[in-house]
């Protein structure tokens, strides 16, 4: 045995489920365990409606598939992670992939660092992007989630920060509507967790109709309510340029993905262009395509997806790249990891707010006061509703 002399942080009713969590002894703490070893995975999909169906430039949204990660360890701790892939089909090919990954690191220690290298490493002859890196991060949600539980603490207290309040603008809503339409449920969105700021979805049929619907908004909610937009990589680069340039009128926080993500110099362009910043990110593969959207000036602000970036491991590489910059790095959807991570961000900016995964949620996070407020227990704070995950399984 190991004994560490720190005050231990886990709670009395999580010890007897944790075989190898740290406990109180005395003034001091026993660690029961050297090491936590990777057992096995089960990854199960479930499919589940969206409280507001979402229409953007790109598609309509009214079900959300999600990919539910369990990490085993021989120990007993169990790690949690989701994926949100957008289509059902895309369950059928991440999933294989997450079963390689556990087969790999079969026996091996749970250290996400060595894990996410190797897990790369054996995907690089099919490429590093897509499907691979979804899986990656998959796992890797999963294996600092076993890490976090086996020390008693939260996954922000782990990584060094502290539980504070996370600042959020609520994106559940306020899609390609009727511009008449978009008032009401503006009102909606803020009442939900008395938020400050608001995602609205532009790239309708035409800019007057996004202009009239951004316009009405601002009318509902007043003038200190924080507004975003968002074109979902819908826009041609010239159509891009004449509407950016004409919501450099219309007090707009952030214009978001205006053109398709890969297009580097038209971002730039776009950038150097317009008054109003522009936001990209969901859609960088890895930290390394943040860096050279970065470089290329490509943007004003970032927002990596959790399953894009590569998980936790991803995310705390590509803030040190934006911390570098001194760019500002909101998130992109898991809002109940990523509030973890953007306590120890150095240029945390904003975290998108949806409650898509609620329904398969035991236990939701608390949003209040425009803000979402980090679960104080060991690990990331999911765990799953199994009635929920059983009325909304998906066979693959």
């Amino acid at each position: 045995m190991t004994v560490v002399s720190v005050n231990c942080r886990c709670p009395k009713k999580y010890f007897a489920s944790v075989p190898n969590c740290y406990y109180k002894r005395g003034s001091s703490m026993v660690a029961s365990k050297e090491k936590l070893t990777i057992r096995d995975l089960r990854a199960r999909a479930v499919v589940v409606p969206l409280g507001r169906p979402v229409a953007t430039k790109v598609g309509e949204f009214a079900e959300w598939p999600l990919i539910l990660i369990d990490l085993y360890t021989d120990e007993g701790v169990t790690g949690h992670g989701y994926l949100a892939p957008y289509i059902r089909q895309s369950v059928a090919y991440i999933t294989p992939t997450l079963y390689d990954i556990a087969k790999l690191m079969r026996g091996q220690e749970v250290a996400p660092f060595q894990t996410y290298q190797k897990a790369r490493a054996s995907l690089r002859l099919v490429g590093y992007q897509g499907v691979s890196m979804m899986a990656v991060a998959g796992f890797d949600m999963a294996c600092w989630d076993v890490l976090a539980k086996a020390a008693g603490v939260p996954l922000v207290t782990l990584l060094g920060g502290t539980i504070e309040p996370v600042k959020a603008y609520n994106s559940n809503g306020l899609g390609l509507m009727s511009p008449d339409r978009v008032a009401a449920e503006a009102l909606e969105l803020l009442a939900e967790g008395d938020f400050k700021a608001l995602k609205v979805r532009v790239g309708r049929e035409t800019l007057a109709q996004d202009i009239a619907a951004l316009r009405n908004v601002r009318k509902a909610v007043g003038n200190d309510v924080i507004l975003v937009c968002d074109f979902n990589q819908g826009l041609s680069l010239g159509e891009a340029m004449r509407r950016c340039r004409a919501l450099d009128s219309e007090d707009v926080y952030w214009i978001e993905e205006p053109i398709a993500y890969d297009d580097l110099d038209g971002n730039a362009k776009i950038a150097r262009e317009t008054a109003t910043p522009i936001q990209i990110g969901e859609n960088f593969y890895g930290p390394r395509a943040m860096y050279q959207a970065i470089a290329a000036g490509a943007c004003d602000y970032v927002m990596p997806d959790l399953m894009r970036i590569g998980g936790v491991t991803g995310w705390l590489r590509a803030a040190a790249i934006a911390d570098a910059a001194g760019i500002e790095m909101s998130t992109h959807l898991y809002p109940e990891i990523s509030s973890h991570l953007m306590r120890v961000t150095a240029t945390a900016h904003w975290l998108e707010w949806q409650d898509w995964a609620h329904p398969i949620l035991a236990e939701p996070f608390k949003v209040a006061d425009g803000h979402i407020h980090i679960r104080n227990v060991p690990g990331n704070g999911l765990d799953w509703n199994e009635d929920a995950v059983s009325r909304y399984g998906l066979d693959v």
